[in-house]
């Protein structure tokens, strides 16, 4: 009898240990598979739960891309303004031709 005690305590402790291990490795592979999942449906753009999970839908991702995308064509467009004012100023210089603010003060001084 003694060998089957020894058997069934022991059965139960494998069975216990082995009900642990398994719990805490399912945990920690459920969540490098949820993570993975999750960052493959943000890859694919699909509009799911996992977005409201990273904090953004994907209206607002939308939307801050597209002010983003205003903001980078404003700041090109000043400097395209700057440079069409610059090379305009040189080809007065250039023409012998004064600007227009020295015409109208003159035309105003006199």
């Amino acid at each position: 009898m003694s060998s089957k005690d020894g058997f069934a305590s022991g059965f139960l402790v494998g069975t216990l240990i082995g009900g642990v291990l398994g719990g805490i490795l399912g945990v920690l592979f459920s969540r490098r598979l949820e993570e993975n999942a999750t960052e493959e449906k943000l890859a694919a753009g699909e509009r799911t739960e996992a977005k409201a999970v990273k904090g953004k839908t994907t209206m607002q991702l939308k939307e801050e891309r597209i002010e983003e995308a205003r903001r980078s064509l404003e700041d090109k467009i000043a400097q395209l303004n700057e440079a069409i004012d610059e090379v305009r100023q040189q080809l007065r210089n250039v023409n012998g031709t004064v600007p227009e603010a020295y015409s109208q003060r003159a035309s105003a001084e006199e």
